[in-house]
């Protein structure tokens, strides 16, 4: 019976942790998928959790550390000696993941578990990895691949295949270098294998590669490999020497972390925040935007004191202060949400800038005129005032075009400057037109009360 993870099953699976029924676990664990071992260790108790893992084979114990979220494993692995993280994990792990759990380390342990490390090859590996930026291509590729030269053979070439295949995973592109090592083209299976094997390689590859550079952001990375519906690109030097792959895999993850790190930021978070981090941590990535939001506030509580006398005067204005501030922020958020989504999915061409704002322009307009009519009306048969009529009104179509403006232009301005238009989103963009709605109300309305 197939072992599912559910509040029973975890309940069942700690009695027997707790009982110290190591055949039980160990037949649990072989069946069960690295990242569901992972999500039921996540539900047990440190003690417990370590009796499963120590229970692990080599390659599956690497394989579940992969899945526990960041701050979990580096915890983790604080309290591991290094020759226990170089047999138990590094060894099994393909050369990028190696790289990360490394990274992790302090620097003295770094260093000792690299030379605990038996096959230096691998070691030698991950320290080319570790002299990447981890943000780029380099720094998330993985050395493991299959390479043939074009001067061999198809017999060569399917002998040498054989032997590299031991240490990859999967085999999605052979890819075929020179005498110094400069990627000349890939080579598929099944060409290879239909192919008399006195043919040099020479002649049946294919010469038309998609590839990057080692300094290329991962962000671009995955915007090709998406674009193209890639599920390996080979990764080059700055001579065209063939470094290493990254796989579909990898850029999965890079597409999860970058989604969850521009929902942090939309929603007033800086930096990664995971649930497993320190109560400190937490605070510091959500302090600067909430710092915002009170300056926002203090600067929002001085327009209304600025105008206090006409308040006073004219009562009727605070009743819509919530009306047009939401308003603001709700129109100024979405349009912005629309340009950082367009530009995230790498949307550049197909509109010019011009183009993009006009059109927003004219959404603002259809909704601008729809609003200030709904409230216009309702103004006039509930309040009967046309003064308030006419200021809420006039104010609600004025600031919903400043709102979408503001909202399609900031980001757009960001991205220029290679700042990460996300910013605009959220509690900035929300802050700024709530002020700027409000000196507008005021102004407006002002100007109405004293003429009508």
């Amino acid at each position: 019976m197939k072992f599912e993870i559910t509040k029973e099953s975890i309940e069942l699976l700690r009695e027997l942790v707790d009982n110290k029924k190591t055949k039980e676990v160990t037949e649990i664990m072989m069946d069960l998928h690295p990242a569901d071992i992972a999500e039921a260790m996540d539900d047990l108790t440190v003690e417990e959790a370590k009796f499963i893992y120590l229970l692990l084979d080599g390659e599956k114990a690497s394989d579940v550390l992969m899945e526990i979220p960041d701050n979990d494993r580096k915890r983790f692995l604080r309290v591991l000696p290094p020759e226990f993280i170089a047999s138990k994990f590094i060894e099994h792990m393909d050369s990028d993941d190696a790289a990360d759990v490394v990274a992790e380390l302090d620097e003295d342990v770094k260093k000792e578990v690299l030379n605990e490390i038996e096959d230096v090859e691998h070691s030698g590996d991950i320290v080319d990895l570790l002299e990447y930026d981890e943000d780029s291509a380099g720094g998330i590729m993985a050395k493991e691949l299959v390479l043939v030269n074009e001067n061999w053979t198809v017999a060569t070439c399917l002998k040498e295949i054989s032997i590299q295949a031991e240490e990859v995973d999967e085999i999605y592109y052979i890819y075929v270098v020179d005498d110094s090592q400069k990627l000349k083209g890939v080579l598929s299976l099944k060409k290879l294998i239909l192919t008399p094997t006195n043919t040099k390689i020479s002649n049946i590859y294919d010469a038309d590669v998609m590839k990057v550079n080692t300094d290329a952001r991962q962000e671009e990375v995955a915007e090709l490999m998406d674009k193209y519906d890639l599920v390996a690109i080979p990764v080059v030097d700055d001579i065209g020497r063939l470094k290493g792959r990254i796989t579909f895999d990898d850029v999965i993850d890079i597409i999860r972390e970058e989604a969850e790190k521009d929902y942090q930021m939309v929603s007033g978070i800086t930096g990664d925040v995971e649930p497993g981090d320190k109560v400190w941590e937490i605070l510091r990535a959500r302090f600067p935007w909430l710092l915002i939001g009170l300056l926002g506030g203090i600067l929002g509580a001085v327009v209304l004191r600025s105008h206090e006398e006409s308040l006073k005067e004219f009562t009727q204005l605070a009743f819509f202060i919530p009306l047009i501030a939401a308003m603001a922020g709700n129109v100024g958020v979405q349009s912005s949400s629309i340009v950082v989504q367009s530009i995230a999915s790498g949307v550049k061409d197909v509109e010019t800038t011009s183009r993009r704002l006009i059109k927003e322009i004219l959404v603002a307009l259809s909704t601008a005129s729809i609003f200030a009519v709904l409230i216009f009306f309702y103004n006039y048969i509930k309040q009967g005032e046309m003064a308030l009529t006419y200021t809420v009104s006039l104010s609600l179509f004025i600031v919903i075009l400043f709102a979408s403006f503001f909202g399609t232009v900031i980001p757009m301005v960001l991205n220029r400057f290679k700042i990460d238009p996300a910013l605009a989103t959220g509690p900035f963009i929300t802050t700024m037109n709530d002020i700027l709605g409000l000196i507008i109300y005021l102004l407006i309305g002002n100007m109405f009360f004293g003429l009508l």
